[in-house]
């Protein structure tokens, strides 16, 4: 099948925009390739700080052969998802020494939950964690003694901050190690419901308590498609995992067999034997735009407008969400998994999951299969199936067609012509919507604006029973160099209520709404921010907005002097300047880009 002309186009433009960064990009790393093991360089009394501990390890790192792995870990034993990634270790190394090499854990990273921090002070922080993530991996691997490195980690910015980090290491070969999603807990159709009742005060903190743990009830990933199983996507269709190894649950005997042939593969990919693979050269502009379709066709996280702009940058890339949303526009929507719909991920995986996915889109031609995968295949042999035959690790093609038409299909036969999300645009400036959840008929409104400088003045509103009629909630001054750009999650029962009793409803905001978007039309990632002298800061209640999802367009119905003429709102951001740590973010806030250039606080000359 031959390449489709958007994806092609999209490809083309990026590479040619990208032509100088990149190529600077590509000499620094081809540079830095050595022949001999890294810890060769290093004089005798770096090297026995290097082996110091290392026990039986320490002969092989003594000599002059053998590759030695880093381990970047984002293990903790508070979030469900990267408890499993306790043993880890051991297992890497026990799998290292079976194949001539040694293994070290490098180094850990933060690794904070969006779901312990939502609505919380301490969400302001969650952003940037991705950015401290990324200094975190660099650093880890800053030492000279690593060939290699498997990455552990899954969830929201835990990814995308290692995959930043290992950018600039990108002469060495990496393969991210997941931990795969918990078992299928209470069905996403209740769990809703019991939020929506309890915004109502139909349902009692008891009661929704019960139904969140019901929900989250085990070791590994959250189970519904927000941005950490957008991580997986996004990381399997880019060919940085071993085929098949997004979605296989964690304490099993599959699951550690992949982590003992990633450990076996990154070991075979090294500078010193003949299958050299080198990040650096993984993640070219084929594999973003693959990540940008992936993205598209599953209905994925909103927060990977972001991630993927900086991701991209750190291998010297340049996308924009004009890119994102030619892709999307061009990409039949194959998947839904909640919030999209009613399955989980694991629902996915039954049904075929990502296998099907891939295979369709490349049948399709909007994905590049001849990308550099780390199993040293094409992306086709990505869309394959891990399996135990007798205790050893196989794969297999996955399903001939869809095992579950209410959650994945084909091409031939889509949930919507075109992908998940859109970039909208107009006097108010550029945002990002995510329409996969969104009904047809929500994805446009001209309605009144009610404006907040809060997401708790909302709240409040809404239980002061103000929030009558159809209105578009403009909520300011959450950006990143406002406040850190938190997720607005506790907007989400609520507007959701007002929608089903029929008012028109519709969110506008500079701040962020995440994977877990819900079924209202939602302009997010506003920029200019309000703070930074955007049009969102001149707007006052009642003015008429128009944010049509389909159009790609977002205004406020104003002439452009009347508009230019207002004076901006002043924001009191003192209290977002202290308290959980906020005080030592104070520089990020002060150096971070905008929304479109990846919310990033890492390069400068962006």
């Amino acid at each position: 099948m031959s390449l489709h002309p958007v994806v092609a186009r999209v490809t083309a433009r990026i590479r040619e925009r990208s032509r100088d960064l990149r190529a600077a990009y590509l000499a620094r790393i081809d540079a830095a390739r050595l022949s001999q093991p890294a810890r060769t360089r290093l004089g005798c009394g770096n090297l026995a700080h290097g082996f110091a501990a290392s026990g039986q390890d320490k002969p092989l790192l003594r000599g002059t052969r053998g590759a030695n792995i880093g381990i970047v870990t984002a293990y903790n034993d508070m979030l469900s998802a990267h408890q499993p990634l306790q043993h880890y270790p051991e297992l890497i190394k026990m799998a290292a020494r079976g194949v001539g090499a040694s293994a070290q854990v490098a180094g850990g990273v933060p690794a904070m939950c969006d779901g312990v921090t939502q609505g919380r002070d301490g969400m302001e922080l969650s952003l940037f964690s991705r950015d401290v993530i990324a200094q975190a991996t660099a650093i880890a691997l800053s030492h000279e003694m690593f060939d290699g490195a498997l990455l552990l980690g899954v969830c929201d910015k835990i990814v995308p901050g290692l995959l930043i980090g290992a950018l600039s290491f990108g002469h060495l070969p990496m393969i991210l190690v997941p931990a795969g999603p918990m078992p299928s807990g209470l069905p996403n159709a209740e769990k809703a419901r019991v939020r929506q009742a309890y915004a109502e005060g139909k349902a009692t903190r008891d009661e929704l308590l019960e139904a969140e743990s019901a929900s989250y009830h085990s070791t590994g990933t959250c189970t519904f498609y927000g941005t950490a199983n957008s991580n997986q996507m996004l990381v399997e269709v880019m060919g940085l995992h071993l085929p098949g190894s997004a979605f296989v649950n964690p304490g099993t005997p599959l699951r550690d067999a992949l982590t003992v042939a990633a450990t076996e593969r990154v070991c075979a990919i090294t500078a010193l034997g003949d299958n050299y693979t080198p990040i650096g050269h993984t993640i070219d502009e084929k594999a973003i735009v693959n990540a940008m379709v992936g993205l598209a066709a599953t209905g994925g996280s909103t927060n990977h407008a972001l991630h993927l702009v900086a991701i991209a940058r750190a291998a010297g890339l340049v996308i924009d969400w004009d890119d994102l949303d030619a892709l999307s526009r061009a990409t039949p929507l194959l998947a839904r998994v909640y919030p999209n719909g009613l399955g989980d991920v694991n629902h996915f995986q039954a049904a075929g999951g990502l296998g099907v996915v891939i295979r369709e889109l490349l049948d399709a031609g909007l994905m590049h299969e001849d990308i550099r995968c780390v199993h040293g295949g094409t992306l086709r042999d990505q869309a394959r199936e891990p399996h135990l035959d007798d205790l050893k690790l196989r794969w297999r093609d996955a399903p001939v067609a869809s095992l579950d038409t209410s959650i994945v299909r084909g091409v031939a036969e889509p949930f919507d012509s075109e992908g998940g999300l859109r970039r909208v645009e107009g006097n108010l400036g550029r945002a990002v919507v995510k329409v996969s959840a969104v009904k047809p008929e929500h994805r446009h409104i001209e309605a009144p604006a009610r404006v907040f400088d809060a997401q708790d003045d909302l709240l409040a509103a809404f239980k002061a029973g103000t929030l009558v009629g159809d209105f578009v909630a403009v909520i300011r001054a959450q950006g990143p160099r406002a406040n850190g750009m938190p997720e607005l999650h506790k907007l989400t029962p609520t507007l959701g209520v007002l929608q089903d009793r029929g008012q028109r409803v519709a969110l506008l905001t500079d701040g962020r709404m995440s994977g877990a978007s819900g079924k209202v039309l939602a302009a997010i990632h506003v920029t200019p921010e309000a703070v930074c002298d955007g049009a969102i800061a001149r707007l006052r209640d009642g003015d008429l907005i128009r944010i049509d999802a389909e159009a790609g367009t977002m205004d406020v119905l104003l002439d452009a002097a009347a508009l230019a003429a207002r004076e901006p709102a002043t924001f009191n951001l003192a209290a977002n300047l202290h308290g959980l740590g906020r005080e030592l973010f104070a520089g990020l806030r002060a150096a971070v880009g905008s929304a479109e250039h990846g919310a990033c606080t890492l390069f400068q000359d962006a």
